[in-house]
């Protein structure tokens, strides 16, 4: 989460990481590289990841590049980024975006959680533990949407159906929570 990891270097401009950026996708990219493939095609919607094709939709600088923000060339770099953001972060995207961003989204959030120096707001934190603590509950109690047994001759399926809905809570649950980490992230870099 702190940067890029160490022996790799930007698949834009093949050269160290300036001003590092992670998109949405997970990929790591120099601020100015990334900026320039966005200028480069419409400047009225998301970038393309050069790598993997998706929609750029949220830049997250690294830890190092937000620490040296009174450069000159890094504030321009970091204000180009949130722009960007502030552009294309806040815009509601369908589900299947919302699934891609999954890992990104709760590693970071995982990530910050777990490292003491970084703070989520309370209000945050509490809102992630009782999403999970109440998803917890509901897939631990007997109480189910689809009942996972019933006295039917189809008992196999109806167990395999009644397993879903337990599936179904942990997806809504990691979409709900993913998208109040994002919505951290977007005010973080650019939101208003």
């Amino acid at each position: 989460m702190d940067g890029p990891p160490v022996n790799d270097c930007c698949s834009i401009c093949h050269g160290h990481f300036k001003i590092a950026c992670q998109a949405n996708c997970s990929h790591w990219f120099c601020g100015d590289c990334i900026m320039l493939v966005w200028h480069h095609g419409s400047v009225l919607q998301p970038c393309k990841c050069p790598l993997c094709r998706r929609q750029i939709t949220l830049l997250v600088p690294g830890e190092a590049s937000l620490r040296e923000r009174s450069d000159p060339d890094v504030a321009e770099v970091i204000g180009k980024i949130e722009r960007y953001n502030h552009l294309f972060g806040g815009n509601s995207s369908g589900l299947i975006q919302r699934m891609q961003d999954l890992p990104f989204l709760l590693r970071r959030l995982l990530q910050e959680i777990m490292n003491p120096q970084r703070s989520l707001p309370l209000v945050i934190r509490a809102r992630v533990y009782i999403s999970v603590i109440l998803s917890a509950i509901y897939i631990i109690s007997p109480v189910d949407i689809i009942p996972e047994a019933m006295d039917f001759n189809l008992q196999g399926l109806l167990g395999i159906v009644g397993l879903l809905d337990d599936l179904l809570v942990v997806l809504i649950c990691f979409l709900h929570v993913a998208a109040i980490y994002r919505a951290v992230l977007y005010y973080r870099h650019g939101g208003s």
